[in-house]
């Protein structure tokens, strides 16, 4: 499986650049999403963007209450942030109400007793893992609403991992669970849905 950037230095409408469009957008997974809680470090920013549109995820929610959205400058950001729509949330329960919307499971990352190891998680059930706030993690308001908690288990003096290091960890495991049962190799948009997305992406 070939997780490319579908970016082109050439904006023309050639049979090879729409062939390789519709290949990644064949390879989203519209039921897999990351909600970025209150990051503020851009460069954390920009490379969970490139995490998300490398493994597959079509969208991501943003939920800022207490910190701006950082402004993102370097060419890599913006192009990975042209393949992957951002939501913008400002309230728990709205971001809630639209994730349940979509039949998924909600799951935090932490280190409570409540915290499950990574692999133990179905990550080809719908889901959306909230990643918290690089000093003070996931607010609470979010965490009561959770399903459940994930950890990452690591095994030397340093216990804990840069938050988009982690986002990148969590999606590949995803990634590999969801290529195991063969939800990569089938598109997981409708014709018409990809089509739309296709001529769409063909803009840009």
């Amino acid at each position: 499986m070939n997780f490319t950037d579908p970016a082109s230095s050439s904006k023309q409408r050639t049979p090879e650049r729409r062939a390789r469009l519709a290949r990644v957008l064949r390879c989203r997974q519209p039921d897999l999403t990351l909600v970025l809680a209150n990051i503020h470090d851009p460069h954390n920013v920009s490379a969970i963007y490139r995490s998300c549109d490398a493994f597959g995820i079509g969208q991501v929610h943003l939920y800022y209450t207490n910190t701006s959205f950082p402004a993102l400058g370097d060419k890599s950001s913006a192009s990975a942030r042209k393949w992957v729509e951002s939501a913008r949330h400002s309230d728990s329960g709205e971001l809630l109400r639209v994730l349940r919307a979509r039949n998924m499971q909600v799951l935090t990352t932490g280190f409570s007793e409540n915290a499950v190891p990574l692999r133990c998680w179905d990550f080809t059930r719908p889901t959306a893992v909230v990643l918290g706030n690089e000093h003070i993690g996931v607010a609470a308001e979010l965490l009561r609403l959770a399903d459940g908690e994930l950890y990452i288990p690591m095994y030397g003096m340093i216990q804990s991992f840069n938050v988009s290091v982690a986002a990148a960890i969590i999606l590949a495991e995803a990634a590999s669970q969801r290529e195991a049962a063969g939800m990569y190799a089938t598109p997981r948009m409708d014709e018409a849905a990809l089509s739309v997305r296709l001529k769409d992406w063909m803009r840009k």
